[in-house]
């Protein structure tokens, strides 16, 4: 069985590496290929900080094709990408295409695979916001209508998806990120000096992340959320790693003196973000990724949108929305909990293996 598997933003490289080290001990076992994956990076992140170091610092094999496609807006990238993965697909003809998440190369991938007839699986399949001008939800909503498989990390998706008639070929298996935080947080530990390189104490800081375009693009959102984040800096130590996107957005929205004693560091490793994430009293973030990774490590979330994709942490008690709003990002910081119940929503660290013997039935 031949996979093309294709990958392009920064936690993309972090869900493929759970399947490619099931590939690898499919292969080892078997003392053959078995499984054949050609790994295909769109170069959707072009900034080495966040692409390139992760082929060194993850453990994850360099990829077979970089289709440096870089930064630019929507559609032209997402057209970009698409002519240059149905290359691949042309040269490679593989039996699947894997594609994970919800990213312009999420789409491309699929939408290049079923227009060449070769079948599609998505992993992350059935997460719905229910807010299309996020870009994000187009994607995954194109890419889950035209994907032959479909892998949900929780019944939740599940659910989205049987509400759209596609639950014959959907299948809970358990979230990949679930699986990739428990191999990295040993390798974090081990590799990782953040919190000694920035003199941070356990449990003693606010760890902030805003990148989405819905936040960036909008100046005065990004205004209420700067302020917000300003305003719990200063009572508590906040802790920023800056995204290139909002540091263009604030330097072009004139927002710069607004960031108050926000401590604004550079982009980190998956394996620092680690750290910070697992020692922080309370997470401040509009990224999906970080806001599952909290409920994973047991720490509070604050969620700078009006809705999320992982409801289910939200309902839980560890995550609370409070948008873009100054007063109501301060207010949602300021009484957040630890809730005595922490339901395994994300299954039991085996997604990689259930998505593999799926796919390999399937063949």
């Amino acid at each position: 069985m031949k996979i093309v598997t294709v990958v392009g933003a920064r936690p993309q490289f972090i869900k493929a590496a759970v399947v490619s080290r099931v590939i690898d001990e499919i292969n080892e076992s078997a003392g053959a290929t078995l499984v054949d994956e050609i790994l295909v990076h769109t170069g959707q992140h072009y900034d080495s900080n966040m692409s390139d170091v992760f082929f060194a610092q993850m453990h994850i094999r360099p990829p077979s094709y970089n289709l440096e496609v870089g930064s630019a807006s929507h559609g032209k990238a997402t057209g970009m990408m698409l002519a240059r993965i149905e290359d691949v697909l042309l040269r490679e003809k593989p039996d699947w295409v894997l594609v994970y998440g919800d990213t312009n190369s999420t789409l491309a991938g699929a939408l290049a695979a079923a227009k060449l007839h070769i079948p599609v699986a998505h992993v992350e399949a059935g997460l719905r916001s229910f807010n299309r001008r996020m870009p994000e939800e187009v994607n995954r909503i194109a890419t889950d209508h035209v994907s032959d498989l479909l892998f949900c990390p929780t019944a939740t998706a599940m659910e989205n998806l049987s509400n759209e008639g596609l639950d014959a070929r959907s299948y809970v298996v358990g979230d990949v990120m679930f699986d990739a935080s428990q191999f990295y947080r040993g390798l974090a530990v081990n590799e990782s000096s953040i919190l000694i390189d920035l003199g941070l104490r356990t449990h003693d800081y606010v760890l902030a992340t805003c990148h989405r375009a819905e936040n960036t693009d909008d100046p005065a959102r990004l205004r209420g959320i700067l302020q917000g984040l300003a305003e719990i800096a200063s009572q508590k130590h906040v802790v920023l790693p800056l995204h290139p996107r909002t540091r263009a957005a604030i330097e072009r929205h004139g927002l710069a003196a607004q960031m108050g004693h926000i401590e604004v560091i550079e982009p980190v490793s998956f394996l620092d973000m680690i750290r910070l994430e697992e020692g922080a009293a309370v997470i401040v973030t509009d990224s999906g990724g970080v806001q599952k990774e909290a409920y994973f490590f047991r720490v509070p979330c604050v969620t700078l949108r009006d809705e999320t994709e992982w409801t289910e942490t939200v309902t839980a008690g560890w995550n609370t929305l409070a948008g873009a709003d100054m007063g109501a990002i301060v207010d949602a910081e300021a009484n957040v909990s630890r809730p005595a119940d922490w339901p395994a929503f994300y299954g039991d660290g085996r997604a990689g293996e259930a998505i593999l013997d799926r796919l390999r039935k399937a063949c």
